[in-house]
């Protein structure tokens, strides 16, 4: 049951964003009785930053199984990867509790260490799918760039879809990649 409300949640995040979730709404999409969703989440924000937890959890997860899936990738692939990671509904979802965290005190404090510890994990996965020596000056930083790369392509995504835009991007900053990291295409 309570693995349904958390699912629920996520779906309505990314359907009606943080603002439109009610836990009335939750509970209906879950088929459960608003006492049951009461008695494992008295309140939206427990019920959140459950969801919060989920949606991290879910995303590792899903970066981790699809690194797996790559073996031995080009930069290109990684890059792939990464933008599709960051297009999913799960990180929609992460998204919208993003942006009302940045409002809500108690949120963010459950958001913040959870996005932090992702962070850190989607920022090893890389450097590892990349083979990118960060005892190398910059190459942290480069790293980084290429994170913070995919979070803005997923967001001008939530905007418009523009994959001829996406894919010149992509393949440019893989050729910079490669050129820095001292890689062949």
């Amino acid at each position: 049951m309570r693995a349904r409300l958390l699912e629920a949640c996520v779906e309505l995040l990314v359907e009606r964003g943080y603002a439109g979730t009610t836990t009335t709404l939750v509970s209906e999409r879950a088929g459960v009785s608003r006492g049951a969703q009461l008695h494992h989440f008295p309140t939206k924000a427990d019920l959140v930053v459950a969801a919060v937890e989920h949606v991290m959890t879910e995303r590792g997860i899903a970066l981790d199984e699809a690194a797996r899936s790559l073996g031995h990738p080009g930069t290109r692939a990684v890059l792939e990867l990464l933008a599709d990671h960051v297009t999913s509904s799960v990180f929609t979802a992460a998204l919208e509790l993003w942006v009302a965290a940045r409002t809500d005190a108690d949120l963010l404090a459950a958001v913040a260490p959870l996005e932090a510890k992702t962070g850190r994990e989607t920022h090893r996965v890389t450097v590892e799918l990349l083979g990118a020596d960060e005892s190398v000056p910059g190459v942290r930083e480069l790293v980084q760039a290429t994170l913070d790369l995919m979070r803005g392509l997923a967001l001008a995504t939530t905007l418009g879809d523009d994959d001829r835009r996406r894919e010149r991007i992509l393949d440019q900053w893989a050729a910079t990649l490669d050129q820095t990291l001292g890689r062949t295409a």
